[in-house]
């Protein structure tokens, strides 16, 4: 895992429930965009 990505989770990790579920859906959609960018 990158550093950045678990500096992000870590700060994710300290946010109240609602800010915290926000937070992962947006990184679920960078993932997201990410992986269908992809060449195959």
């Amino acid at each position: 895992m990158s550093e950045e990505l678990v500096s992000r989770l870590d700060v994710i990790e300290t946010q109240p429930l609602a800010e915290r579920a926000e937070s992962y859906l947006r990184l679920h959609e960078e993932f997201t965009r990410t992986l269908e960018q992809a060449p195959e």
